[in-house]
């Protein structure tokens, strides 16, 4: 038997989030299907989380113990031929078969992107939440600092959250603007694209945390009254949850596996 532990790209826009489903349309529905169709194995695989429907995700890893004998370097050209187009494998490595791709995880980053230009990009409309009303971004700054550390982040979490601890850690978080797209002389504000990275993370946290965010950015909640959010653990203190297409699972980080 084989532990085999793999990346993979996805567009979440027509898919119902990472983690199998009843209906049967998700990430690891489709790669299962794949796995299946390629060594006739039913097999069950660990992806690193969960994300929401919408969601997208860059090299979210995945594991699964095979006893196809299938070389490493064949899998991902395998598997891609016969996944959809939004949807591609990237890496494929072997690893003990004590590893889990869920509880190693260590430190996991979202990335939410939000298009501040007046008109939305029709090439990149799945992938950003298009908001052309001005953001005051180092405002927004100084709330997201707020967030830093050890905390109980229910103000953040769905109410539907089924964890016995809201407990997390956010090590860091910052915002970067890209201004490239911007007209000459127009209002554009660029890109936004906003970088959390913490020890995991709880049902719509960070699109919770993004909903509030921009509400700082309006002006409707004040960057000074996050400490507060926080600290009150009621959903009901924190801002909306902002749209899944804005958001994608950018890094997950391992300690080194050994051999």
């Amino acid at each position: 038997m084989r532990n085999l532990l793999m990346k993979v790209n996805y567009d979440g826009t027509h898919y119902d989030g990472f983690q199998t489903q009843p209906q049967g349309n998700t990430i690891q529905d489709k790669l299962e299907h794949a796995i299946l169709h390629l060594t006739g194995e039913r097999l069950k695989i660990t992806g690193s989380g969960r994300t929401d429907a919408g969601v997208h995700a860059y090299g979210q890893p995945f594991n699964f113990i095979t006893s196809s004998q299938i070389p490493l370097e064949r899998w991902c050209l395998a598997l891609n031929a016969r996944l959809p187009q939004d949807i591609v494998v990237t890496e494929a490595a072997e690893v003990p078969l004590s590893f889990h791709s869920r509880r190693g995880a260590k430190r996991k980053t979202y990335r939410y992107t939000i298009n501040g230009n007046r008109f939305p990009d029709p090439f990149q409309r799945r992938w950003q939440h298009h908001h052309p009303m001005k953001l005051n971004v180092p405002a927004m700054e100084l709330g997201l600092s707020a967030l830093l550390g050890t905390h109980d982040y229910t103000s953040f979490a769905s109410r539907k959250s089924t964890k016995t601890s809201h407990v997390r850690t956010i090590y860091e978080a910052y915002l970067e603007v890209d201004r490239s797209m911007c007209r000459p002389g127009s209002p554009d504000q660029g890109v936004i694209h906003t970088y959390i990275t913490g020890s995991g993370f709880l049902q719509h946290m960070v699109r919770i945390i993004m909903g509030t965010l921009m509400q700082v950015g309006q002006g409707k909640i004040s960057a000074d009254r996050m400490p507060a959010i926080l600290a009150a653990c009621d959903r009901a203190a924190a801002g909306p949850t902002a749209v899944s297409k804005g958001l994608a699972l950018w890094n997950v980080e391992y300690d080194e596996i050994d051999d």
